[in-house]
């Protein structure tokens, strides 16, 4: 006759905790493919929709290099002009849809340390804010700004990391501090910007 298996307490919690454990390592692989996109330091968002695009279904040309920003994927590819180079950022995009400008743009200024005013709808929003923040670690703008076409609208940098990845703008297109100082030193007046 076979003896009964006994289950012990201590193997109820061995596997009780491997069982608890399998949600952290996964939030781990998660993790770790984020640490790789931002060079290395770690934070816990998911990153699985990113996936790499070609510039030809959205452009006709790479004349002066493209941007093209996807809101739903909350990522911005850079294609350079001769097409040696090409770089996929995750961004902040804009809290609603009302806030967010599609369609084709163009960068016409860049500055490096730009100071931020409030529009006149932010404030409204938000009469609580300063009317200026100059550069500087608490500049809504981080440590680099693309000017687009459109009045208000920018690419730029943020010094609040946790925004990355999330709707969290009023309008504006955000990346980690890091990125748009590279993205900053590759792109010229004249880059062609797509917004989707």
């Amino acid at each position: 006759m076979k003896k009964p298996t006994l289950i012990t307490r201590r193997a109820m919690l061995a596997t009780g905790a491997a069982a608890l454990a399998t949600p952290a390592l996964a939030q781990a692989n998660s993790t770790e493919m984020e640490a790789n996109i931002r060079g290395g330091s770690a934070v816990t968002r998911n990153v699985a929709s990113f996936r790499s695009l070609d510039w030809r279904p959205y452009f006709g040309s790479l004349t002066n290099g493209a941007i093209l920003v996807d809101l739903q994927s909350r990522a911005l590819h850079y294609w350079s002009e001769d097409e040696s180079i090409y770089k996929l950022y995750p961004t902040s995009v804009p809290l609603t849809d009302d806030l967010t400008r599609r369609g084709e743009t163009e960068i016409i200024k860049k500055v490096d340390g730009p100071d931020w005013r409030p529009t006149p709808s932010m404030k409204e929003r938000n009469p609580e804010w300063p009317d200026y923040i100059g550069p500087g670690p608490d500049n809504p703008l981080g440590t680099h700004a693309l000017w687009l076409t459109w009045q208000y609208y920018r690419i730029h940098g943020t010094h609040d990391t946790r925004k990355i990845g999330r709707r969290s703008s009023n309008g504006c297109i955000g990346l980690y501090n890091e990125h748009i100082a590279e993205l900053f030193n590759m792109t010229k007046l004249g880059t062609q910007v797509l917004v989707l």
